[in-house]
């Protein structure tokens, strides 16, 4: 899984008026817990972005005034009219102990089902799994050259090495649906027998 290195401010004001002032400054208030006390820093709108408007996903090593922590992102919450960051969570994560992150899938293959003039749709970009940070991949591939037409890949029918995967195990990842185009061949083809 990529790294990404920031750097933060700590906060030791924490109130609405030290707060407003750290978003006119261009600067978003977090928050890191998970470890053994939280922990109140603030880092620049630009570094926050790097996370937020990317598929990827990131164990971000915070340098807050010295001392590093290893984190992964777990809730930003957005300004309503300018989407803004306005305040960012972080989980404190430890490389002995297994947490819950979310990861993109990558889709492999040609589908039967896209061949015969069906449509690939991608119902879940991003599977929710649980593991150590040595096993956590960039991307969860799914291959999907055997999906046929009206078929679907559902979280029960995968696996991966050393990750326990937390979707409802009957959520769709991948499906080939019937076009317009297919199901007229499909029923031409019927009443030509």
């Amino acid at each position: 899984m990529k790294t990404l290195e920031l750097k933060g401010s700590l906060r030791t004001d924490l109130g609405k008026k030290a707060t407003k002032a750290l978003r006119r400054a261009e600067m978003v208030p977090c928050e890191l817990y998970g470890g053994e006390e939280n922990i109140h820093f603030a880092i620049s709108e630009k570094d926050i972005n790097k996370l937020l408007y990317t598929p990827e996903t990131f164990i971000v090593k915070f340098d807050v005034e010295g001392k590093v922590f290893t984190a992964v992102m777990r809730e930003v919450q957005f300004h309503a009219t300018n989407d803004k960051a306005l305040h960012a969570d972080f989980f404190q994560v430890f490389e002995d102990k297994a947490f819950e992150v979310q990861i993109p899938i990558k889709v492999e293959g040609f589908a039967k089902g896209v061949q015969a003039g069906g449509k690939l749709a991608v119902n879940l970009r991003k599977l929710k799994v649980k593991g150590l940070m040595k096993d956590l991949p960039e991307f969860l591939p799914i291959d999907v050259t055997e999906l046929g037409l009206g078929k679907s890949t559902q979280i029960r029918e995968l696996a991966f090495d050393n990750l326990e995967l937390l979707n409802a195990k009957n959520a769709v990842v991948v499906q080939v649906k019937l076009t317009r185009a297919a199901r007229a061949a499909a029923q031409a083809a019927t009443t030509e027998e």
